[in-house]
């Protein structure tokens, strides 16, 4: 796949490497940039060959251009509800040719049933605000105040809309602070999603995980496989293995 370059950048925009299959992505200081977050969600969730995807909360679209280097036909769906996000995103798709694959859309979340009807999806994905709405910085940007606190989308939205669109059988893949892990396993199961895999993500051996991976099967039975821990550092501020072969396109899954 040949990127298409001539796409329009806007004030304080650059293109950065996206670290896979040679793909480049528009991103701003001045918004919210993607991070490891976004990468090791489009690596663990369970992307199907074929079907349909939609990834929530987009933002510049990050994990949907990284998710179709998993599969040759699956198509994707973005929803963003920041205008100007959006508008990165749409032109991050154009950027890598892959305008036939995903298309993007412009709205909030708690509104995608009514764009997009019951039970569409094969795997919804999410990287969701992830502080409550009174906690956190204060005097920070409109663009990272929605993206970091539940402003706009709180953590139940994000399940009860997910098991909505989902197909029964579909998945729900999401990352999260794991402190969160209890919340969201019972929500997902109030919701009708069974949770399925799980994955801590630790920053170094010796402190405690600050990321969750977990993945949910809508009407799914009861059993819950805890994957290896991912120890994202060692030696000091090297990265493990295991996310250098995720970087540098030797492997394409965290499963």
């Amino acid at each position: 796949m040949e990127p298409v370059i001539n796409v329009p950048l806007y004030d304080a925009e650059r293109i950065d490497d996206l670290l896979t299959h040679e793909m480049k992505i528009i991103q701003s200081h001045e918004v919210f940039c993607f991070s490891m977050d976004a990468v090791l969600l489009a690596r663990f969730a369970s992307v199907p060959k074929r079907g349909r995807v939609l990834d929530m909360c987009t933002g510049n679209g990050a994990i949907p251009l990284i998710m179709t280097t998993r599969t040759p036909e699956a198509r994707f769906d973005g929803i963003e509800i920041q205008q100007r996000l959006f508008d990165m995103a749409s032109r991050n798709v154009i950027l890598n040719g892959l305008t036939e694959r995903i298309e993007m859309h412009h709205g909030d979340v708690k509104d995608a049933v009514s764009m997009f009807g019951y039970g569409k999806f094969d795997l919804i994905t999410c990287n969701p605000p992830y502080m409550p709405a009174t906690s956190g910085e204060k005097n920070i940007s409109e663009h990272f105040a929605i993206a970091r606190h539940e402003i706009l989308l709180s953590l139940e939205d994000v399940i009860r809309v997910g098991s909505q669109l989902l197909k029964n059988g579909g998945k729900l893949a999401l990352v999260h602070r794991s402190t969160r892990l209890i919340d969201i396993i019972s929500l997902m199961r109030q919701y009708g999603i069974e949770p399925k895999r799980m994955r801590l993500v630790y920053p170094r051996k010796e402190a405690e995980p600050n990321m969750v991976l977990i993945e949910g099967t809508r009407g799914g039975k009861p059993e819950l496989r805890i994957q290896p821990p991912l120890i994202v550092y060692e030696n000091g501020e090297e990265y493990c293995e295991e996310l250098q072969e995720i970087y540098f396109g030797r492997r394409d899954s965290l499963a």
